[in-house]
């Protein structure tokens, strides 16, 4: 007996060194577009805490979204998989009737992933993957939610606590500040076990909205988002802060990212296309990770990657295993910690709605399928009038909002058609298809394209159902 105890009493010093496992934050901006930070070639104002960010971990020159627009790329993210598998290729959307749609039960989520070690998950911010209660957060693995459950020019634009509405209408300048400062408490009451925090942002998501600190009225739509994306900018660092503040800086990883490239008045940095877009300006997005000691500072890689990616990489450093089906994300580690220099993919996907239409492996980027150019502006560009634009009753937001004049990216090139092939490396806003050139390389990558096609069934479209609100702020649809 005293032996027992001897040695029960010697192993506990040793179990409590144990190390803890890592905590994860995942930063996801709504609309954020690959120029408008200026680690990535932004003008006219700086973001000196995401710079920073990058600097003391690694930037991603090549990060990419599978859809150019909200929802499937949240999937994408939680999951690891393309959303052809997920079926979340639209936007769940209540004012269109769009309500009994959202990521299946039977996904498994990050949050879900970790919850077996004891992790603490928390989503702040905009949902998208359902907003009626059996598709909201946790009901995915979230231990809480808060935020806005879809995109906050979408009526009725309300807050959400868990499965209850708790603020209507919703004053959107204290937006970005009120998320951060919820992350921030969520950081503090947990930072003695380990964490997983979802926090995608509503901004710079239209109607563009920014706190007195940040905004001056008077200005025109270029200074409102500017002072958007400067907001961001501030949080980012405010969390970063916190992070270190409370003792968690060397076992946390964080990573920034964007659900897709930017609305009018953001910016691609020369990228062709915009939201909503197939070329590189609706799906290439900033990337950056940072975890000090395990991912060194200064690096940057041109390695094609993307938000699939965040599932596996999580997996692998939190010691967990894969769920057991189709995952099309790879582990990053290696690639973040220096490890390698190579992309662990051989062909990155994208998609228009239900379909496959590119395949990029390497410096080659092949649109088997005639690419969407996205919204282009056209001689009546100054007449458009936004449905959804604030209107001071339903959707709180600044006036000066963006129009069609400021297209965030480049709007010439080869016509789109089937069939065209673009050198990135060489040609990044995809000015000439040099698809008649090399068809050797055509050739390899339609092989690659239709292998992963053959994998790509019908998807059910979701119906439209009216949205109500009953007493106790539960959101219902009817039938």
């Amino acid at each position: 007996m005293r032996r027992r105890q001897f040695l029960s009493l010697a192993a506990a010093p040793l179990a409590a060194q144990a190390p803890r496992r890592p905590n994860f934050i995942v930063i996801f901006a709504d609309d954020l577009g690959y120029g408008d930070l200026s680690c990535y070639g932004a003008e006219g104002y700086t973001t000196p805490n995401l710079d920073r960010m990058a600097a003391e971990g690694i930037r991603l020159t090549d990060f990419y979204v599978p859809l150019p627009f909200c929802a499937p790329s949240r999937s994408s993210l939680l999951t690891g998989r393309y959303p052809f598998r997920t079926g979340i290729t639209r936007n769940p959307t209540p004012d269109a009737g769009i309500n009994d749609y959202g990521l299946p039960a039977d996904e498994i989520t990050i949050a879900e992933l970790l919850r077996p070690f004891g992790y603490r998950s928390c989503c702040i911010g905009k949902w998208h993957l359902g907003h009626i209660p059996k598709y909201l957060p946790r009901t995915q693995g979230f231990d809480e939610y808060f935020g806005i459950p879809y995109s906050n020019d979408m009526r009725p634009v309300q807050l959400v606590h868990n499965e209850s509405v708790v603020q209507y209408p919703v004053p959107q300048v204290n937006l970005t500040r009120d998320y951060t400062r919820r992350a921030i408490d969520f950081i503090a009451a947990n930072k003695s076990r380990p964490f997983f925090l979802y926090l995608p942002h509503t901004m710079p998501h239209k109607p563009l909205a920014a706190s007195e600190d940040f905004y001056k009225p008077g200005g025109t739509s270029k200074d409102l988002y500017a002072s958007v994306v400067r907001e961001l900018d501030h949080h980012a660092g405010e969390l970063l802060g916190a992070v270190k503040a409370n003792g968690l800086d060397d076992n946390t990883f964080v990573f920034f990212t964007s659900d897709n490239g930017p609305w009018f008045g953001g910016s691609t940095a020369g990228l062709r296309g915009m939201k909503g877009s197939s070329f590189e300006g609706g799906i290439r997005v900033p990337g950056i990770a940072r975890w000090p000691g395990r991912i060194p500072a200064g690096q940057s890689s041109s390695a094609i990657a993307g938000v699939i990616d965040l599932l596996p990489t999580i997996a692998a450093a939190a010691g967990a295993r894969l769920p057991d089906r189709t995952i099309d994300g790879k582990n990053l580690l290696p690639l973040l910690t220096g490890k390698t220099k190579e992309s662990p993919h051989e062909a990155l996907f994208a998609m228009n709605n239900d379909a496959l239409v590119s395949v990029r492996s390497g410096k080659w980027k092949l649109y088997v399928r005639q690419p969407v150019p996205g919204m282009l502006m056209n001689a009546a560009a100054s007449e458009w009038v936004d449905p959804r634009a604030p209107d001071g009753v339903t959707i709180l937001a600044p006036n000066e909002q963006a129009r069609p004049d400021l297209f965030p990216g480049v709007k010439t090139g080869a016509a789109p058609k089937p069939m065209m092939l673009f050198d990135l490396e060489n040609d990044r806003s995809e000015q000439n298809d040099v698809a008649a050139r090399n068809p050797e390389i055509v050739e390899r990558l339609k092989a690659l394209y239709d292998k992963m096609n053959v994998e790509v069934r019908p998807i059910q479209q979701p119906v439209a159902n009216p949205l109500r609100r009953v007493k106790g702020g539960e959101l219902r649809y009817d039938r």
